[in-house]
């Protein structure tokens, strides 16, 4: 039997007295592409930054590949495991390029002109190589976004994870984030994504797991959590999400 890629054992987060995370368990296996579903304050976000530590959890274990995360020294974690947040997060200072480069040569250590030629490859992956020098601020929000791929591709992780990347764009500037994010299933990178863009969801994901209250309620293939839901909570949310989106 195959070790999974990320493993999620009973997993348990609270803030306060509110429990966030009750016993999540679930298994992603290389090339996999999970999305979360979920109404807000599900723990659909808590869940991905307890992945890779940005929240610390209470309970359970998560582990990658075999070895558990709360052993790996922070650097490594983020190195493996990359991050596409809602804003993108690029430092406003440093142009396209830079922000690219940066963990190139502080996490990697790579010298500077092979960072400077590996972030160019990277933005014409993504389709800003026009915009190597631009600085975030001259950038839509769907070229910053793009560059928060970018950014996390660099690091050649195991995994990347995406927090609801298209919720702060325009719908006109949705479809340029998701084409990215297709293209890199198609080349099988393993993501585990947050989002309400049900239409990517059920083209791209290999399994959607439907969050409410910190629980699974039901995770399964997209065809069959589409059409044929078991769980009534799950027929509810569905049709609640068709009538908004």
């Amino acid at each position: 039997m195959s070790m999974s890629l990320l493993d999620v054992d009973s997993v348990y987060k609270s803030y306060d007295e509110e429990e966030v995370l009750q016993n999540v368990s679930f298994a992603l296996d290389q090339q996999d592409v999970e999305v979360i579903v979920g109404p807000s304050g599900s723990g659909k976000s808590t869940m991905l930054r307890c992945v890779n530590r940005l929240t610390e959890i209470d309970d359970g274990t998560i582990s990658l590949n075999g070895e558990d995360i709360h052993d790996l020294d922070e650097n490594e974690l983020r190195r493996r495991v990359g991050m596409v947040f809602q804003d993108s997060n690029l430092f406003a200072h440093l142009s396209a390029r830079k922000n690219i480069t940066l963990g190139l040569r502080e996490v990697l250590g790579v010298p500077a002109e092979e960072a400077r030629e590996q972030a160019m490859e990277y933005l014409e992956q993504v389709g800003l190589a026009a915009q190597a020098d631009s600085y975030p601020a001259e950038l839509s929000g769907g070229q910053k976004q793009r560059v928060g791929i970018a950014r996390a591709l660099a690091m050649e992780p195991e995994l990347i994870l995406f927090d609801e990347p298209t919720s702060a764009l325009d719908p006109e500037l949705i479809g340029e984030v998701l084409t990215v994010m297709r293209d890199l299933a198609e080349k099988g990178m393993t993501m585990l994504v947050v989002t309400h863009e049900m239409d990517f969801a059920r083209s791209v994901a290999s399994r959607i797991m439907f969050l409410d209250e910190g629980q699974i309620v039901e995770r399964g293939q997209p065809e069959q959590l589409f059409e044929n839901p078991r769980e009534e909570r799950t027929r509810q949310f569905l049709g609640e999400i068709a009538e908004i989106y």
